[in-house]
Parts: C-alpha cells; sequence; structure tokens
C-alpha cells in the first residue's frame, strides 16, 4: 500500500466518522464517531450513544468496537475517531492491541495521545476542520451533556 493510498482511505474513513458524529448530534446526542478499517476495508462504524442509550460507557470508539463484533486480533486494523479518544477508550485501543488511531482533531479534548504512543500505537492527528467545529457547536451548545461526557 502506497502512502497515497493510505491517505485515501484515511481521508474515507474520516469522512465516515464525521457522518457517524453528525448522526449522533442529530439524534440528541454527543457528536462522536468511530470507524474501524482492515487495510482499505470499513470493518464497523459507530457514534458515541451514551444519551439514546442511556449507557454511560458507549462512547463512539466503544460503540463502533462493539458493531465489529468478536475479532481474534486487532493487528492489522486502525481505528478512526472524530475526537481524540478518553481514557477509557485509549485502554481499550490498548488492551486490543490496536496498532494505528487516527484522530480527526484534538483541539476540543485531547490529552491521551501520549499514553497511546507510550503503548506502542502510531497516532496520526488530521486537523479536520469539520469535526472541530461539530464538537465545538456541541459544547457551546450543551455545556452540561459535554461535562457529563468526560466527568468534568
Amino acid at each position: 500500500m502506497t502512502d497515497t493510498d493510505q491517505t485515501a482511505i484515511d481521508q474515507a474513513a474520516i469522512d465516515a466518522c464525521y457522518e457517524q458524529a453528525l448522526k449522533s448530534w442529530n439524534e440528541g446526542g454527543l457528536p462522536i464517531g468511530s470507524v474501524l478499517t482492515s487495510g482499505a476495508e470499513i470493518v464497523a462504524a459507530g457514534h458515541n450513544r451514551r444519551v439514546q442509550q442511556g449507557n454511560p460507557i458507549l462512547h463512539g470508539e466503544m460503540d463502533c468496537l462493539q458493531a465489529a463484533g468478536r475479532r481474534a486480533s486487532y493487528r492489522d486494523c486502525t481505528l478512526y475517531t472524530s475526537l481524540s479518544p478518553c481514557m477509557m477508550c485509549a485502554g481499550t485501543i490498548v488492551q486490543f492491541k490496536i496498532p494505528r488511531v487516527v484522530i480527526a482533531e484534538n483541539r476540543n479534548f485531547g490529552g491521551n495521545e501520549q499514553f497511546l504512543r507510550d503503548h506502542g500505537v502510531e497516532v496520526v492527528i488530521l486537523e479536520d476542520t469539520r469535526c472541530t467545529a461539530l464538537m465545538a457547536r456541541c459544547i457551546a451548545e450543551k455545556p452540561q451533556l459535554w461535562a457529563e461526557d468526560i466527568a468534568d
């Protein structure tokens, strides 16, 4: 796979993350989406469903991994997320030995990138303006919901 191929896969997966985030926002939830790929194939997608399902641990990454179902190994996968993963999701990434994480944005929330790197995960940050703007809108319009999500 060439760098150009990887860039195209990354962009398609981040586009899917944004669509998942927008879906969650339109459902009244937090606008965070996630996609899991294996090579060039999208294996699963999910979005934050804490509000929709009343489930405190159903973050976007967790919903995506749940949608992927059981896998013998994640070593050939990349996890994409519209927002930098929280510690719970970062811990799951490390636990499942997912080797690569692509983050659409970490301006609105970040801090666990070094934790991932320290555990051997390749971390790529794309600075996607759509994801940044949507999350900023959420924080401005629903600060209590955002504070609940990050346990602030």
